[in-house]
């Protein structure tokens, strides 16, 4: 069974997005690095004559696959478009916390939800809804957290003064039921 030199060489040079060295590409596929540079100036030519978005560019003595230059427009419009964020519970109540009781610390925030939120604080700044403050003056100089113009944004709110007002008796029940659980925890 023939090898299909094309095909391998092309999907090395999709899977690795950077350049690959022309030696490394012949050792891959047991050639010669003259043949295997004569099916990769193939492939090119076919690449660049076909009404295809993509091409083959050699740099120095390593080959890489890449976008067509004529194409940069379209993937600007894409890179452009936001991308769709799922908050999960865990994200959503940090912020919650974090938008009601800013500037605050992480620690303020994990003694409030019991467990670490080292994570769910770094994916809330990745999604640019929450940022650093700055430090709390106090021993060890803590990180203070808020929420950002992203965050009023996405929650169609001007300020943070249209939040939904916290009802002291819900706040009650939610001490109680937290409380129970722990409880529950304890007991197991």
């Amino acid at each position: 069974m023939e090898k299909n030199y094309k095909a391998i060489i092309e999907a090395i040079l999709f899977t690795m997005g950077d350049s690959v060295e022309l030696s490394k590409i012949a050792n891959a596929i047991d050639l010669s690095e003259s043949k295997t540079k004569d099916i990769i100036e193939e492939m090119k030519k076919e690449l660049d004559s076909q009404d295809r978005g993509i091409t083959i560019v050699k740099l120095e003595n390593s080959y890489q696959m890449c976008t067509k230059t004529q194409m940069y427009d379209y993937l600007i419009k894409i890179a452009k478009q936001p991308k769709r964020r799922v908050l999960s519970d865990i994200l959503l109540e940090t912020l919650s916390i974090i938008a009601y009781k800013q500037p605050v610390t992480r620690a303020e925030i994990e003694k409030i939800r019991g467990v670490s939120c080292e994570h769910a604080i770094s994916k809330l700044i990745e999604y640019n809804l929450v940022s650093e403050l700055g430090r709390l003056d106090a021993p060890g100089r803590p990180l203070l957290f808020g929420t950002t113009e992203e965050f009023l944004r996405v929650f169609g709110v001007k300020s943070l003064n249209e939040l939904p007002i916290l009802n002291q008796v819900q706040i009650e029940e939610f001490k109680q039921e937290a409380e129970k659980e722990m409880q529950i925890q304890l007991e197991v």
